[in-house]
């Protein structure tokens, strides 16, 4: 019996992902929000945690506590959509074992738990160009961090403060991030980079 921990925000989509799952032989299913604090009804660490890949993102500079299946030290099966490459970058970097995509038959689900539940990689063939996207981030840390903050409404004084960064310093960024993903100013910079996952 392969112990399943599904991690999802949304109270009805999560609960579908756990009856699908439950339905499927070998599984023991519980579940949680991404801010919870334990899984309901499960006292024994999960195995395979199914994770909505929306639920990893976070500002690039979080430090909070681990989350659960980091803790717990399951393998990560992340959902995701290729037009998010930034989000299967941050699934990568939590090491995760599987990727499937969230148009993907439940048949897909279950068959990527049951392969990462044996310690193998499960990678969905629709998300196999977007991985390799996600692997070229066009903005440095600093850059994504100055955005970040852009799109919390802050402005060039703010950020300066903030990251302990001069204005020219932070206009520099601004202006560095703006050319490298093609917008056409701040505002756009921040839609793109939100639409790809990056924060």
């Amino acid at each position: 019996m392969v112990r399943v921990l599904v991690v999802h925000d949304a109270t009805l989509l999560r609960s579908a992902l756990v009856q699908l799952l439950r339905s499927a032989d070998g599984l023991e299913v519980s579940s949680m929000p991404s801010r919870g604090e334990d899984p309901d009804g499960n006292d024994l660490p999960a195995e395979v945690c199914v994770v909505d890949g929306d639920c990893l993102e976070g500002s690039p500079s979080d430090a909070g506590p681990a989350p659960f299946w980091d803790r717990c030290g399951a393998r990560l099966v992340v959902l995701a959509a290729p037009e998010r490459p930034g989000v299967l970058r941050k699934a990568f970097d939590a090491g995760a074992l599987g990727f499937v995509d969230k148009d993907a038959s439940s048949e897909r689900l279950i068959t990527a738990v049951h392969t990462v539940a044996k310690g193998e990689r499960f990678l969905d063939e629709r998300l196999t160009v977007a991985l390799l996207r996600a692997s070229e981030m066009p903005l440095t840390a600093r850059e994504l961090s100055v955005v970040f903050q852009a799109s919390q409404g802050a402005s060039v004084a703010e950020i300066a403060a903030c990251l302990h960064l001069s204005r020219g310093t932070v206009r520099n960024y601004l202006a560095s991030a703006i050319r490298k993903v093609g917008a056409r100013n701040r505002v756009d910079a921040i839609r793109i980079v939100q639409n790809s996952g990056w924060m």
